[in-house]
């Protein structure tokens, strides 16, 4: 039993697993755990809720052949991060061929227009997600709508690295009356998926809950492995701890990424400063342990065991 999909990034002889599963490009690693364990349930043969024997089969096709696959791929560390290579390198692909002039789905094309792109897909997202497993018939259509909305999304948000092309903008007309012209609107940066998890990691850091900021931080660099934003926080992270070693791993990476980024640089002068200081104290340390000899004897110092 074969499945046609030849949408969004299906089409550019790729597997989109994220599609498969109906999960977000940004999704963590429990989000797809969640889902799959959702769709598995729907579609095993002793728990699916599908009547003739043939919907059982193709249930039982879909679950083995695709779902099961695309979650192996997204929860192996090592899968994972090669497949988020690939599907950046697919983004790029698909902003140079202008894959949007191909897109067939209403909530595709309405997302190449969309203002607040972040916005737009979570929602264009959980409404076909809902619908994808619901009627094995729609499924393949479902699922390669959803690939659509992948590829609009890595070639709109930035995570591909990619930008849609855009007719330039006519200059505006010279001020009358001598008046002086207003002055230009302000660029607006698009966001990347990892901003959301850096946001809520710096929020959980000044508030001292660790634990969970380094959770979000980890999630975050399973995108975007040499963000050196990431890196910087997660060092301060490690720093506040008294973690010294892994704070210089982060450090030094944050500043491999950036060499010029200015957090982890001051990290940096903060963190040798202290492993100075914690080397000066364990010499006096050493020297009070082995106390003061005068004429042979020993005064002062650790007692002998």
């Amino acid at each position: 039993m074969s499945f046609n999909i030849n949408q969004g990034l299906f089409q550019l002889d790729f597997t989109d697993f994220h599609a498969i599963l109906g999960v977000p490009i940004q999704a963590d690693s429990r989000q797809i755990r969640k889902r799959y364990m959702r769709i598995a349930k729907n579609l095993h043969p002793d728990s699916s809720s599908t009547e003739t024997p043939e919907d059982k089969q193709q249930a039982s096709q879909i679950l083995s052949k695709l779902v099961n696959p695309a979650y192996e791929k997204l929860s192996q560390e090592k899968d994972y991060k090669e497949y988020m290579v690939m599907l950046r390198l697919k983004g790029q692909q698909a902003a140079q061929q202008n894959s949007s002039e191909t897109l067939q789905s209403e909530s595709a094309k309405q997302l190449v227009q969309a203002k607040d792109v972040e916005v737009e897909y979570q929602k264009a997202m959980e409404d076909l997600a809902t619908q994808q497993y619901q009627s094995l018939s729609d499924f393949s259509k479902i699922t390669g709508e959803i690939s659509e909305l992948n590829m609009v999304y890595l070639m709109r948000a930035g995570s591909s690295g990619a930008k849609p092309a855009s007719k330039p903008k006519a200059a505006p007309p010279p001020p009358k009356g001598g008046q002086a012209a207003p002055p230009p609107a302000p660029k607006v940066e698009k966001k990347s998926p990892v901003d959301g998890y850096y946001g809520r990691a710096k929020e959980l850091t000044e508030k001292g809950n660790f634990p969970k900021a380094i959770l979000e931080l980890r999630d975050a660099l399973k995108l975007e492995p040499t963000n050196s934003d990431c890196h910087s926080l997660m060092g301060l992270i490690y720093l506040k701890q008294g973690q010294k070693t892994m704070a210089k791993v982060h450090i030094n990476k944050a500043l491999e990424g950036n060499p010029q980024h200015a957090e982890a640089l001051d990290l940096k002068k903060k963190l040798e400063a202290f492993m100075k200081k914690s080397t000066n104290t364990d010499k006096t340390d050493q020297k009070a342990s082995q106390g003061i000899k005068i004429f042979g004897i020993t005064i002062g110092g650790g007692k002998k065991k």
